[in-house]
């Protein structure tokens, strides 16, 4: 184990997993170290498949009897040793969650730290007065009286209250029982007994209160002692009620004390952790249970175009001569409450805006109308109108905070934790660098505060300062969520520990490239070794080490082409990273830019932070959106131009985002195609050959040699989906899935067809020697060069499906490669290798999403000659991109900005690359002056 601990490299042995060619490397420990290379390159089984799986296999041996059943069955990866490893952390691009609960505050544990917080110095505040809600201790009642001078004359008393219907001569012949002899009432102290004797009702007009003791001010032991105790039955007898009464010259002072957390006639909730979870039942919105979004009325709906005034009918339901009466009751009243009828939705004000909702004396506001209906709604038209506008909404009840109402009056130097939740990361950085606090409450929450500053700073240096912590976590892209695992690996400070990250530049724009940096950088100083995929020539240039993997990808891979330093690097010609880095090879720059007359225009865009702006996305070119991480990219693309053109061409999509409206020469789109990074296919059986719809030409192939013939076997018997051909142990996976107790699943090969997936029958089929399963196992880069041989009409079918996925850089991948096992990049390229391999001839719109996550130099300029082949045949590029490389080859760039967040949503360019670089305080446009 000390040899492991002051181990100085890390030793792999001819490493064979994949496409790696026996490779042996020494790693040199706690630096920080770039593995770079074509794509299929062989970087990735380096790295995740060979050191991160055997680190992983290293630590599940340390765990119980349990797991370890499995391990003589897991295998190992292909390589002959591997020496000191440490602990190994993956950091991958995937969003590892699809949970509704989860978000950016849970996942970075600040959220944790900020419910500590609340539940230990949190003030509750009072709805009413805006005082601090507190309760009495005996103690604060006797240091009161301790305020006095000695022998000042005082009475401690308890207000009387009766019970279980009770009169009050019924309760004072009680407490006279129990030893209690006197009752203060109207400032007279009366005798029990005498008032019993008298058997009189009305002695008790005004206050009534309990006597429980009658005192002077005396600071020895046994007096403070006697306080104590008639306090403590005062509170007791009180039902939480004590009152001191003090007698002096100038005449009586009285305190009213109490032992219950109230305050305004309201008794609150005393806070604890559980009240500010909305995981718990004791914390959550008790309407939406702690997701913060109902089903209800969707303002979208009822108000669909906010650049009309409600004179101009703003308000759907309001329309019609009946329902009018509802819209006209708020114009002819709202000169009485100055409300402007005839101002655009967009631009009222937050208080008029939910005026609309709530309604006045004047006027019945929208909460109140759609109560109407329901109210209504065994009419089939109010019924059908009810259902016109529902669907998933904020919670009216919680605003979008997931807690209680009663969470929200608990505050921390004046904000509550639902305030917190809607602050962007950087504000809340500075709020909390500058938070007003106590003595008392700074010792109190020194830890916590150290906690949540360094989780804040981790997630701001990684350029997420725009980013809330109540932002699910299912709703970040690959490149966001692989950053706040970053984050969160450096809030927990391990040490000596194996950091492998896949592409952490990816969705960063180059001007946060050195934020990122630092961080590493950091990670890599307090003992750690940071291992990083990449491609980014910043990122390279920073390395202590590099490794180059390839020259080429696929078979012709998997060599270690150079390990040294950066300076190294530049010198060695074998390499086609290098050949990139000294400008040997370049991507250039176009010769000339594509003109347009035709356009679509998005107007008066105010999605999350956009700030009503109007932007041309010209037609026919390749179009590039850029900026900064938040500056609005996607909230632009993603949420209104994509959603509002799939309405136009009258298909379904989702819910379009806040804007006025798309104008332009939209009608020649005739289709618009969105390709993201999402997996390919849901099933476990999806691949890229299914996807391209090359498997049923192959399935068909088979189904036609003569073997097949004879055992009359079909189409259907080659294919893993249906029953037929296909294993029965494994369904045709190929795997066999054992669940395991408090660990991840565990997928073994099956173990009666050894992985393969099919039947021995159908395996002893074959195409040129190989059987089905050994057609799956071959590269696109092989296949093509097999069937290119063929002369049937199906084999030329075949090589035309899949020459598209050799087109975008794809030829190294396997034919039947698990979709789940292609990255973010990797998925979009074959869905763009699917749209090549259509051929429409209708002009499309294509909108991609970062597509040269995870490509090398190399790999883009075979990106960008499909993108121009698309343009030629018609259709139209738009591209959401931080690449230099790809925004100097555009013919037209849209830069958002300047800053992200709140300090974002805004138009800083539009035009050319060359005209973008003469822009002050464009980011994009000084980072990409080097490059043209």
């Amino acid at each position: 184990m000390s040899n492991r601990k002051n181990a100085k490299y890390i030793e792999i042995q001819n490493a064979r997993v994949h496409n790696l060619k026996n490779i042996s490397l020494k790693i040199t420990r706690n630096k920080f170290i770039v593995v770079t290379g074509v794509s299929g390159s062989g970087k990735s089984s380096l790295a995740f498949d060979t050191l991160f799986a055997e680190g992983q296999r290293r630590y599940v041996e340390s765990l119980s009897s349990y797991a370890r059943q499995f391990l003589g069955r897991i295998n190992k990866p292909e390589v002959d040793f591997i020496n000191g490893i440490p602990p190994a952390i993956a950091i991958e691009q995937k969003v590892n969650t699809r949970n509704p609960r989860s978000t950016v505050g849970t996942s970075t544990e600040i959220y944790d730290y900020l419910k500590l917080l609340y539940a230990r110095i949190g003030q509750t505040i009072s709805p009413v007065s805006g005082h601090a809600v507190s309760r009495n201790s005996v103690t604060d009642v006797v240091d009161y009286i301790n305020s006095f001078d000695e022998g000042t004359r005082l009475i401690i008393v308890a207000p009387l209250q009766t019970k279980n219907g009770r009169t009050i001569l019924q309760e004072v012949e009680l407490l006279m029982q129990q030893g209690f002899s006197r009752i203060e009432t109207n400032d007279e102290i009366k005798r029990i007994d005498e008032l019993v004797k008298s058997e009189t009702e009305d002695f008790c007009n005004g206050s009534c209160n309990l006597v429980i003791d009658r005192a002077a001010v005396k600071h020895d032991e046994d007096t403070q002692s006697r306080l104590a105790d008639s306090v403590q039955t005062a509170f007791y007898e009180g039902h939480g009620e004590c009152l001191v009464k003090i007698y002096q010259k100038g005449g009586t002072e009285s305190k009213n004390f109490s032992n219950r957390f109230e305050a305004d006639g309201i008794e609150f909730e005393e806070p604890t952790v559980h009240m500010f979870s909305f995981n718990n039942p004791v914390g959550a919105c008790p309407t939406c249970e702690g997701y913060g979004k109902v089903i209800g009325i969707d303002e979208d709906l009822v108000i669909p175009n906010k650049s009309l005034s409600i004179y101009q009918d703003a308000i759907a339901c309001w329309k019609g001569e009946k329902m009018s009466q509802w819209k006209n009751e708020l114009i002819y009243s709202a000169d009485k409450f100055n409300f402007p009828i005839h101002k655009p939705f967009y631009e009222l004000s937050e208080e008029q805006k939910f005026l609309i909702w709530t309604g006045n004396k004047y006027f019945e506001g929208l909460n109140q109308f759609f109560k109407h209906l329901e109210e209504g709604s065994y009419k089939i038209q109010y019924r059908v109108m009810l259902s016109r506008y529902r669907g998933k909404t904020v919670c009216p009840e919680c605003k979008g905070s997931r807690l209680k109402k009663e969470a929200g009056y608990v505050k921390v130097s004046g904000k509550s934790l639902q305030e917190i939740v809607l602050m962007p990361v950087s504000e809340l950085k500075e709020f909390f660098l500058q938070i007003n606090l106590s003595d008392y409450e700074r010792d109190v929450a020194k830890r916590i505060l150290i906690e949540i500053n360094n989780r804040l700073e981790f997630l701001n240096d990684v350029g997420l300062g725009y980013l809330r912590l109540n932002r699910l976590s299912s709703t970040l892209s690959g490149g966001e969520s692989q950053r706040i695992n970053l984050a969160t690996s450096l809030g927990s400070s391990l040490v000596g520990s194996l950091y492998i990250l896949d592409e952490p530049s990816i969705g960063l724009h180059s001007r946060d490239t050195e934020k990122l940096l630092k961080v590493l950088r950091r990670l890599q100083k307090i003992g750690n070794t940071v291992l990083v995929v990449e491609h980014d020539e910043e990122i390279i240039r920073a390395a202590d080490e590099v490794i180059d993997i390839g020259p080429m990808a696929g078979q012709h891979g998997g060599e270690v082409v150079f390990q040294g330093t950066h300076t190294d690097l530049v010198k060695n010609p074998k390499s086609l990273t290098t050949k990139y880095l000294t400008g040997i090879e370049n991507i250039p720059v176009p010769k000339q830019r594509r003109k347009w007359t035709n356009a679509i225009e998005v107007v008066g865009a105010r999605e999350n932070n956009l700030k009503n702006i109007s932007v041309k996305f010209p037609l026919n070119t390749l179009t590039v959106i850029t900026g900064v991480s938040g500056s609005g990219k996607s909230s632009l693309i993603s949420k209104i131009l994509t959603p509002a053109l799939t309405k136009i061409l009258g298909e379904y999509g989702e819910k379009t985002g806040h804007h006025d409206a798309i104008l332009g020469d939209y009608k020649m789109i005739k289709a618009i195609e969105f390709i993201d990074q999402n997996p390919i296919g849901k099933s476990s059986r999806s691949n890229p050959v299914t996807y391209l719809k090359a498997y049923d030409e192959i399935r068909r192939l088979f189904s036609d040699q003569q073997a097949s013939k004879i055992q009359g076997l079909k189409p259907s018997h080659f294919s893993f989906n249906v029953d037929g051909g296909r294993c029965d142990e494994c369904q045709g996976e190929g795997t066999i899935k054992v669940e395991m107790q408090f660990l991840a699943d565990v997928y073994l090969i099956c173990e009666s067809c050894g992985g393969k997936r099919f039947k021995e029958d159908i395996l002893d089929v074959k195409y040129n020697d190989l059987n089905i399963d050994d057609i799956l196992n071959l590269t696109v880069n092989a296949a093509i060069e097999l069937f290119k041989q063929g002369k049937t009409s199906t084999e030329k079918k075949i090589t035309k499906r899949l020459q598209p996925l050799q087109d975008v850089g794809l030829g190294y991948i396997k034919l039947g490669q698990a979709s789940s096992t292609l990255s973010g990049g990797e998925s979009q390229r074959v869905k763009l290798a699917s749209f090549l391999a259509k051929e429409k001839d209708s002009p499309t719109l294509f909108i991609f999403d970062e597509p040269t996550t995870g490509l090398h130099f190399h790999d883009i300029r075979k990106l960008l000659d499909s993108f121009n082949a698309l343009i030629s045949r018609g259709h139209s590029i738009l591209i959401i991109e931080h690449n230099m490389d790809v925004i100097k080859s555009a013919d037209w760039v849209i830069d958002l900005g300047p800053e992200g967040g709140d300090k974002g949503g805004t138009l800083v360019f539009e035009g050319t690359p060359e005209e973008l670089v003469k822009i002050e305080g464009s980011y994009t446009g000084e980072a990409l002056k080097e490059k043209l």
